[in-house]
């Protein structure tokens, strides 16, 4: 099974299956917290899901959603902080 993003591209088109990050690509590279959790959520169902993730690893993707994870800069993280400096609590 390759892992590249165009043999997952031929993949879905030999199922003949819409991926869910076929129909709004921008929510997988959004820059919000809450878009990422959802395209992290629509990913549970693909079919590529797996080799999506595996690819992804593979090539050391820098950002975005793949195979259900979120990766930032090469990594898997576990959520994406929003971007600016954290809101101090009083104590």
């Amino acid at each position: 099974m390759s892992t590249s993003v165009a043999g997952l591209a031929f993949q879905a088109s030999e199922q003949d299956s819409l991926l869910p990050c076929g129909t709004n690509p921008q929510l997988w590279f959004s820059e919000l917290p809450a878009d990422l959790e959802v395209a992290k959520m629509a990913c549970r169902g693909c079919p590529l899901r797996q080799a999506c993730l595996e690819g992804a690893v593979e090539r050391r993707e820098p950002w975005g959603v793949w195979g259900g994870e979120i990766f930032e800069k090469g990594r898997v993280i576990e959520v994406k902080r929003p971007r600016g400096r954290p809101v101090e609590t009083a104590g």
